[in-house]
Formats: C-alpha cells, structure tokens, sequence
C-alpha cells in the first residue's frame, strides 16, 4: 500500500525475472496518506538500485520513480507513456547493455545477495529526506558504490575461540552457520548474506567471530578437528 515497501530485493528480482523495466510510484513528497513518508525511503532505495545497476553494466534507465496524486490521471498516463516509449528504445532485457542475459543475471543474484549488508552500510543515507530535485543527481556516486562493493566484509569463526555455545548458528537468517554442542562452527561462505549478525551475537568474552575485509578468508578447520575437549569438573575439582 505504500512506496516505503519498496524493497531492493524486489526491483532486482523483478530484473532477474527477466522484466524490461520496472516503474515505482507513490504519493507526492511531504503528501504521505499513512504519516510515514515511507516515499522518501523509496525514492533513496530507487537513487541507490540506479547506482548498482549501472555498476553491474544494467542500464539505469530501466528503473524509474515518479510522485503523483491519485489526481493526476492524465500526467500518470503520460509518464507511463513517456516510460513506455523508454523502455521500447532501449529493448529486451540485457538488449542495450550488450551483455548476455545469463551473465547479467548472474550479476543481479550476487548483489540481491548483499541486500543486507548495502541496507546496512547504506542506513542512514537511505533514512534521509530529499526535498529538491537538485539533490537527486549527486545522492550516490559511481565511486561511492565502487567502494562499496569493494570493501564487502566477510565474516570468520576463530576455531581457537570458539566455544560452541551457539548462539550465532542460531541467530544467523539464513543458516549459513554450521554447528553443535561441542562442535566448533563454521561459516559457508557462499550462504553467507554479509549481515554481521554472528559478529554481533558473539559473546564479547568469547570473541571468535571475526570481520574481513579486503583479503581471502581462511580455509574452514576440517570437520574431523571441529570436536572440542572439555575437560569434566570431576577433573578440574581434583
């Protein structure tokens, strides 16, 4: 019912799906129905997905986002002409970006990937409000989102400290934490969405998961050696 739903994931899974374009509308700026003004967090998410598709080599102009009254039927139908039209010159899906389609999907699936780590490296950008036009243009630069991409941390369980106590293979969204009582855990690195979570449910006395960035992430430790001796109170008592 809202704009401010408008989810990064959507509009890349509506490319990965193969569609031409993909047009967002919603209420005027400073008009929001639900007092949420959820509009300007579409518009910021639009300003950002623009950025990104013109960083994977998709054609920018294949997205576009307009404000209107549900009074404005005849400028709605003149937009959606105008993007019609658009989307016509600039052809099929991969047609203008002379990529083919299954690499550039490919491309679309690393970085829906990531939507968790750009949404939150991105936060406070994407909760701001932009009242002029003017302001669009310069939101996101192509070096901002080269950067971006190219700091993208991964995120590694110490085998030395790990203590098993679970907690991140619990709270990770996408169970891409392997382990067990008394088993050392493992994160799959190609499961892994980037969201930090581990990192920050980690017991500070433990301190076992680690950020990475910029260089290679250790091999994981081979599942024969992942067993953890624990030596019984009997033992320690004595």
């Amino acid at each position: 019912m809202c704009s401010g739903r408008v989810d990064l994931k959507f509009i890349l899974r509506a490319f990965s799906n193969g569609m031409d374009g993909v047009f967002i509308g919603g209420c005027r700026l400073g008009e929001c129905n639900y007092v949420t003004h959820g509009n300007y967090h579409a518009l910021n998410m639009a300003l950002l997905c623009r950025k990104i598709m013109e960083h994977i080599g998709l054609n920018p102009e294949r997205l576009r986002i307009e404000f209107i009254s549900s009074a404005d039927g005849i400028l709605f139908a003149e937009i959606m002409n105008d993007f019609s039209k658009k989307i016509k010159e600039l052809g099929p899906f991969g047609s203008s970006e002379g990529i083919d389609k299954d690499e550039l999907n490919s491309r679309i699936q690393e970085v829906t990937k990531l939507v968790p780590y750009i949404k939150i490296a991105k936060k406070e950008k994407l909760e701001l409000r932009l009242e002029n036009k003017e302001e669009y243009e310069g939101f996101f630069t192509s070096d901002e989102i080269d950067e971006l991409f190219r700091e993208v941390p991964s995120y590694y369980i110490n085998p030395e400290k790990c203590q098993a106590c679970m907690i991140c293979s619990r709270r990770c969204p996408v169970e891409a934490i392997a382990g067990g009582k008394n088993l050392i855990h493992v994160i799959d690195q190609e499961k892994c969405i980037k969201c930090g979570t581990c990192f920050e449910v980690c017991p500070p006395r433990f301190g076992a998961v680690q950020r990475i960035s910029a260089e290679p992430v250790p091999p994981p430790i081979p599942e024969e050696k992942r067993m953890i001796a624990r030596k019984s109170k009997k033992k320690e008592a004595a």
